[in-house]
């Protein structure tokens, strides 16, 4: 018997383990990706998706905004937008906090 709760707290400690040694390579390797993609010229600003593998992106180069269709394949420009234009998208932007997975799980718990 109690060989057998030794055993189911060695798998818990191992499994405890594993993940979090999941979630920190995780951590790490997002912080990795974001610090090697991050650019100060080119900014994706908004990414509307239309169908499984196409997407429409707003783009800052620079100081220009430029519009795209984004497909498997392909990649099309729509044409140049004014600033003016984007002002609205900022104002949305600052209206809405930003969603946690921890939020997220505590509301999918009650």
């Amino acid at each position: 018997m109690l060989d057998s709760i030794v055993q189911l707290l060695t798998v818990l400690l191992i499994f405890i383990f594993v993940l979090a040694l999941t979630y920190f390579t995780t951590k790490l390797t997002a912080g990795f990706q974001k610090g090697r993609y991050q650019s100060a010229n080119v900014e994706i600003i908004e990414t509307l998706r239309i169908a499984p593998t196409k997407y429409i992106q707003i783009v800052r180069i620079g100081e220009k905004y430029y519009s795209y269709v984004v497909c498997k394949d392909t990649v099309t420009l729509l044409g140049e937008l004014a600033k003016d234009d984007l002002a609205e998208i900022a104002k949305n932007n600052e209206n809405t906090a930003p969603v946690s997975f921890k939020d997220i799980f505590e509301k999918l718990r009650k």
